[in-house]
């Protein structure tokens, strides 16, 4: 009889610790959490305030949990409570969360009382992942490349160079060779039959009135013709690109980002010019984005762009170490690249907003450059040109209804030019 008690005692005793040993276990597997989402999650609600490995707005967040358990002690419960209620924290007098409060000059981090345990979880499990190798720049395979292409280069010059010594060795033998049989049949006394004496070419060519005539009247056109070009190319800056004191990319930026034109030159839509966007408008996103990522394709290495971000820093006054801003700043002398004559009146925001003008019309795709250079030329044929080409778009907008009826009778078109519209008038650009 003891001993079947004993065996039941003993499968009880195995089957509880069964269902508590997979329970344990599913609870493990529920609180590893998912990093792919909580990469999605950190990035939505975190990396406006926190880098894994840098210190921001806030802490750096890398193993944070393993930190907060193995040096204050804190488990993953003290961490749900403080990302969806961190004031609450503060203000029950966790020794832990006033000494970070205070820590950070008192900014009270953003609550996410909609952030649910298995959320949170995901995050932590991203955070506790180890950093990854920087990725090969592509600037390497591209030095690599050059070099290789620069070696090929090399050779083609050592053989070219080879076939032109040739040549002249050449030369020169046949040289010494007529030189030679000349000597011997001097020494044999062999009369060397003499060549007629011919009237030389340019002689001949000078004494034709007719072909003098048609070379000058060749010359002269020509001449007018390069003189011509040569005059219209003044002021005519196509092409023009200039060395910025600080290197921007718009290929990273308006290409690979997608950051929209007028984000940056947003005057464009209201005024007259498109204006140079403030240092602020760029710190903006630069207080979290400290260094090049290396996602994109760049022309340069990560070492360039990372030095040319501490650039912006020095000269916003930016401390990146202390997070805050130090009040030294210095202006930033950028170089202008479009620039119009001083009797030329252009109006950005009558072509961006009023036309609804792309960007990429006027100054090319940008979003391509990596340093951006003068697309047009910016004369006032190609304006003309456009003017003549462009139509109105009148859809919509009373104030044409008007004028558009009375000018379509006119030219018996259903469509409208800027040209037909006066955009040809003196007056419009000239003032």
């Amino acid at each position: 009889m003891k001993q079947v008690i004993h065996r039941k005692l003993s499968k009880n005793f195995l089957r509880s610790s069964l269902i508590i040993l997979l329970a344990f276990t599913t609870v493990l597997s529920a609180q590893e959490g998912d990093p792919a989402k909580g990469k999605s999650l950190f990035n939505a609600n975190c990396a406006a305030c926190h880098q894994l490995d840098k210190k921001m707005t806030g802490p750096a967040l890398r193993n944070v949990e393993q930190r907060l358990s193995n040096d204050e002690g804190l488990d993953r419960d003290w961490i749900h409570a403080w990302v969806r209620n961190s004031s609450g924290v503060i203000k029950s007098g966790d020794a832990y969360a006033n000494k970070v409060y205070n820590e950070y000059g008192g900014a009270a981090m953003t609550a996410f009382p909609q952030l649910s345990d298995e959320d949170i979880n995901n995050i932590l499990a991203y955070t506790a992942e180890e950093k990854s190798a920087p990725a090969q720049n592509a600037a390497v395979a591209v030095t690599a490349n050059s070099g290789s292409g620069s070696s090929s280069g090399v050779s083609n010059e050592i053989i070219l160079g080879a076939l032109a010594v040739l040549f002249i060795l050449l030369a020169l033998g046949l040289y010494l060779v007529n030189k030679t049989l000349r000597r011997f049949a001097v020494a044999q006394d062999i009369e060397l039959p003499e060549t007629a004496k011919r009237t030389p070419l340019w002689k001949a060519f000078v004494q034709n009135q007719f072909l003098m005539i048609v070379v000058a009247i060749f010359f002269l056109l020509s001449s007018a013709y390069f003189v011509y070009g040569y005059l219209s190319q003044v002021g005519v800056d196509q092409g023009y690109q200039p060395v910025q004191p600080i290197h921007f990319s718009h290929k990273i930026h308006a290409g690979d980002n997608g950051i929209d034109c007028k984000y940056c030159h947003s005057s464009a839509r209201v005024s007259k010019t498109s204006g140079i966007p403030s240092l602020n408008v760029c710190m903006n996103c630069h207080k979290s984005i400290y260094e090049y990522n290396g996602e994109t394709s760049p022309e340069y290495s990560k070492e360039f762009y990372d030095g040319e971000i501490q650039k912006l820093y020095a000269a916003a006054g930016w401390s990146d170490a202390d997070q805050k801003y130090t009040g030294e700043s210095k202006p930033v002398k950028w170089v202008r690249i479009h620039n119009l004559p001083d009797f030329a009146y252009f109006n950005h925001s009558q072509h961006v907003t009023v036309a609804g003008v792309e960007c990429q019309t006027c100054h090319g795709p940008v979003e391509e450059m990596e340093v951006v250079y003068q697309h047009a030329p910016l004369t006032m044929g190609w304006c003309i040109n456009c003017h003549r080409e462009t139509n109105v778009s009148v859809k919509d907008n009373a104030y044409y209804e008007k004028i558009h009826e009375e000018l379509s009778k006119k030219y018996g078109v259903d469509e409208l030019t800027a040209a037909q519209m006066g955009g040809l008038e003196c007056g419009k650009c000239h003032y």
